[in-house]
């Protein structure tokens, strides 16, 4: 077999294959060549042959058609590596592609594992659904034979006689790819996974073998989070970055706009990407219905789809023309845990916030933020797993270090204790008050006026902020689906609210000495 496919003289679409021939030595041949490209299918690889003439899917009309690869899908196989991050606009069909190109590996690799991870129990059925019609379609020989099933339910599907499975889950499932060792791992809409998403991930990646296939896969949502780190840093882990805007598929047209009314931008879009006025016509479209979600749905390039999610709480744009200009600590101590930008000068007066937190080596951090109390300038930062008298002590230490800083601690929680260590053990005596007592209290009120307050700064002051672990919190801190807001899943906020709380100590200590 593999000689008549590598020999073949016709084209793709004349391919000499005959489903109803194969049997578990023909399927073992074709995984040897999965991935080869034979001068007779013109560039496409074995693997899209066989989705070509093999699997089925559903089209958008409801009829069942024979899987043939789309430009997004073709440009995936073209540049498709062991580990693959896909950053893409709704519905490419790149979710269908991964799921029809583990099912041809499960099938022709005995011993193999597949795991398809969906964002929610019902994103998981239609995946189950869509693998369950590849099978359901296939030749009765193969159905009946060496690709009969002993189970084929539950979102698992059983090959007994090949020993493979696969499973399609949940990302809501804590107890996902637990146990098991996996040869081929899809992770669907990453970005919109529930509860801990990078920590969800984690563990699925400690259960794939060598050698297993990896697919990370998206639409944007907003900056910060599990997906957008994975695409940041893609360059420094090895993942293959595939970026697909919506104008790769076809369908993504509507009627012609006239010429004379293209805008500069529109004009400089279609000879950028040699788009038509039929898919103008549909940006337009899609712009007047998703307003400012249209460039997170309907990606167009690899950045501002991040920055258009409409639930983030700052500024996004400052933010980021922030993160372009600054410039590293000038010290780091506390094996990383405290950056300092500007050390303390004589006759300054300072202000430290601290946002405590419990102290374990899980959950949330303990920060503080050094401000300059003339200017505001962020001047040093701590973030770490500390409470306690071990926080008391740190941030004693690092006020006396600025020329004796007022200390603002918020005393909910965790902050009443700290608070008491500071005034009995640790002996300071420049403690924040409200209304005599000590401490800043954290009120359905002064919650939203505070992040408000540092809202106002990103935008009117920037270069007052010198962090970019806080400025990375920022981006990522949302409006929650309960109403309020907070670090988007798998992200910390700590930072945000030692910031926002200086910055609303500093405003009434500020008030309080001009009166």
């Amino acid at each position: 077999m593999a000689e008549r496919t590598e020999g073949c003289a016709a084209a793709a679409e004349d391919w000499n294959f005959c489903p109803e021939a194969l049997n578990r030595e023909e399927l073992e041949r074709y995984g040897q060549i999965l991935d080869q490209r034979p001068a007779c299918l013109h560039g496409n690889s074995v693997g899209m042959a066989l989705a070509a003439q093999l699997l089925k899917v559903r089209m958008r009309e409801g009829k069942t058609a024979l899987l043939k690869a789309n430009a997004a899908q073709r440009a995936f196989e073209r540049r498709r590596g062991e580990r693959n991050i896909v950053l893409k606009a709704r519905q490419m069909g790149l979710t269908t592609w991964a799921a029809a190109r583990f099912f041809l590996k499960t099938i022709t690799h005995p011993g193999t594992l597949t795991l398809e991870v969906a964002h929610t129990q019902e994103s998981a059925e239609e995946i189950f659904r869509i693998v369950h019609r590849f099978l359901d379609r296939l030749p009765e020989n193969l159905r009946e034979g060496t690709l009969r099933t002993s189970r084929a339910n539950v979102r698992q599907i059983v090959f007994p006689e090949i020993d493979a499975q696969y499973r399609v889950v949940s990302a809501g499932d804590r107890n996902a790819g637990r146990g098991l060792t996996v040869q081929n791992l899809h992770c669907s809409e990453l970005a919109r996974w529930p509860g801990d998403p990078a920590e969800t991930l984690a563990g699925l990646r400690a259960s794939l073998a060598p050698g297993a296939e990896l697919i990370l896969e998206s639409t944007p949502d907003g900056v910060g989070g599990c997906f957008h780190e994975e695409w940041r840093m893609a360059g420094e882990t090895g993942m293959v970055r595939h970026f697909f805007p919506w104008w790769m598929e076809r369908r993504y047209r509507t009627q012609a706009v006239d010429a004379g009314s293209l805008t500069d931008e529109e004009h400089d879009l279609m000879a950028r990407k040699r788009l038509n006025l039929e898919q103008i016509g549909y940006r337009r479209q899609i712009r007047a219905d998703f307003r400012q979600l249209a460039r997170q749905e309907y990606a167009e390039d690899e950045e501002s789809c991040f920055l258009a999610s409409g639930d983030s709480v700052f500024e996004l744009e400052a933010i980021e023309a922030r993160l372009a200009t600054m410039a590293p600590p000038v010290e780091v101590r506390q094996n990383g845990e405290l950056e300092v930008w500007l050390p303390p000068l004589k006759g300054k007066e300072y202000l430290v916030a601290v946002d405590p937190a419990g102290g374990g080596s899980e959950g949330d951090y303990s920060a503080a933020q050094v401000l300059e109390m003339e200017m505001g300038l962020q001047c040093a930062e701590f973030a770490g797993h500390m409470g306690g008298l071990e926080l008391a002590r740190l941030v004693t230490a690092l006020a006396t270090e600025y020329n004796r800083a007022w200390l603002v601690v918020e005393r909910n929680n965790h902050g009443s204790g700290v608070l008491a260590l500071l005034e009995t053990v640790c002996g300071y005596g420049k403690i924040y008050r409200q209304s005599g007592q000590a401490g800043w209290l954290t009120t359905s009120m002064s919650r939203p006026a505070a992040l408000g307050r540092l809202d106002a700064a990103l935008v009117e002051r920037p270069e007052c902020f010198q962090s970019r672990s806080l400025l990375a919190e920022c981006r990522s801190f949302v409006r929650l689906p309960n109403g309020g807001s907070g670090a988007r899943p798998g992200t910390h906020d700590d930072r945000v609210m030692a910031m926002a709380i200086g910055l609303g100590a500093r405003a009434e200590l500020l008030g309080k000495v001009s009166r």
